[in-house]
């Protein structure tokens, strides 16, 4: 499974970019280590999974984000998100 636009992630390549994967909240640059995933109903079909990554720090506000929209599904640590990712390959 590919996460395109997910640092250090594959791309559609199979390459891995060379930095780790960080946080997603603005100016953030400390790394990853929860998966928040979400759709928005009124653009995604309901099994899309679109996803932010957080660091400790910013978990509980990217969550509150998202959850207030109603569009938070799932918040799974980054290795548990990888090791699921590996097994659906």
């Amino acid at each position: 499974m590919n996460f395109p636009g997910i640092p250090g992630f594959p791309d559609a390549s199979g390459s891995a970019d060379e930095a780790a994967p960080i946080c997603s909240a603005k100016g953030c640059r400390a790394p990853a280590v929860w998966v928040l995933a979400w759709n928005n109903p009124k653009l995604h079909t309901p099994e899309r999974r679109k996803t932010w990554l957080a660091c400790d720090e910013h978990r509980e506000h990217l969550s509150s984000f998202l959850g207030m929209r109603g569009f938070l599904k799932d918040v799974v640590e980054l290795t548990e998100w990888e090791r699921n990712s590996a097994t659906d390959r």
